[in-house]
């Protein structure tokens, strides 16, 4: 028999408590027994009685569980490769407090939702990093996550290329044994402004894999300057430099790999909505194996309990007898 918790103080205390209180109860009903020089042996009826129910009591607060069956228990889930651009241009701050640190709560919030599944994070410019591949760990996650910043990769523009290249190539990588599939997301997030050329190629090598890629456009089509030390990015002219959301790209991403295009703006926050259809997609059998499982029979106890309860209740003995 197994027990849902063990005897701790709690129970100690409870069972000390009865019987001190008993004992005291017991020693006045026969010291007033001997004095008036009649019988007192019906108290002890009620104290089988009493210390009976009491322990019923006492082992169902335990949580005695047995009766032990088989239970299949299957481990289901999908692999989320992101990847995240960091770019100067997601240093913008026409969404508040700048396009990348909204990016960092938001992908926080998607580590969280998608707990029991494999996320992998690429960060990317015009060249891609593998900031930290596919893992269940959720603290590292957040911590890789906190520290990203645009100084970590070249700031010679953005190419959705080589970034898409690495997800699938990583998601390729992991594909196990042939009975074991898995289903594989890619999320790129960007405010759309791609300049490079192997973009088409790499979506049409996603398309024919089966791979779904959502796209997560972040910014304005108003858009924003840039910080740059005290004051505001300029260009060779010494003007503000004005970044604005390239959606267009990205929808065109989307939907030749049957994904869907979400954005965040000033106005509008699609993570909510990502997350509900990726939420939606079936994740794949990883694993199955059988385990051995016992049910918490307390009730049983504690059915018996109050009958006796009940008992005490309705029974009526004569402690002392004059």
């Amino acid at each position: 028999m197994d027990w849902y918790r063990d005897l701790g103080i709690t129970e100690i205390i409870f069972i000390a408590l009865f019987a001190i209180l008993y004992a005291l109860y017991l020693v006045r009903v026969i010291r007033i027994g001997k004095s008036l020089n009649t019988p007192y042996s019906t108290v002890f009826i009620k104290l089988i009685l009493r210390t009976l129910y009491f322990a019923l009591f006492l082992v169902a607060l335990l949580g005695p569980s047995f009766g032990g069956s088989k239970k299949e228990v299957k481990s289901v889930g999908k692999d989320i490769m992101i990847c995240i651009d960091l770019s100067k241009s997601m240093d913008a701050f026409d969404v508040q407090p700048t396009r990348l640190e909204k990016i960092k709560f938001e992908m926080k919030r998607l580590v969280n939702a998608f707990n029991s599944d494999r996320i992998g994070i690429i960060i990317f410019s015009s060249e891609a990093f593998m900031q930290c591949p596919l893992t269940y760990d959720q603290n590292a996650l957040n911590l890789f996550i906190e520290t990203m910043n645009s100084s970590l990769v070249p700031s010679s523009g953005t190419d959705f290329g080589p970034p898409l290249r690495m997800a699938l190539k990583k998601l390729e990588d992991e594909n196990g044994p042939p009975t074991q599939s898995k289903s594989k997301i890619i999320i790129l997030i960007s405010d759309g402004e791609d300049f490079g050329e192997e973009t088409e190629d790499v979506t049409r090598e996603i398309e024919n894999k089966g791979i779904k890629l959502f796209t997560l456009g972040v910014g304005t089509d108003a858009g924003g300057n840039i910080y740059a030390g005290r004051g505001l990015k300029t260009d060779r002219n010494g003007k503000p430099v004005l970044t604005k959301l390239n959606s267009r790209s990205l929808k065109d991403l989307a939907s030749k790999t049957d994904g869907q295009y979400f954005e965040i703006n000033e106005t509008k926050n699609d993570v909510s909505r990502l997350i509900n259809t990726i939420g939606k997609i079936e994740g794949e059998l990883r694993d199955k194996r059988f385990m051995d499982v016992t049910a918490n029979k307390y009730f049983y106890f504690l059915a018996a309990a109050a009958i006796l309860l009940v008992i005490d209740i309705m029974l009526n003995i004569p402690t002392l007898r004059i």
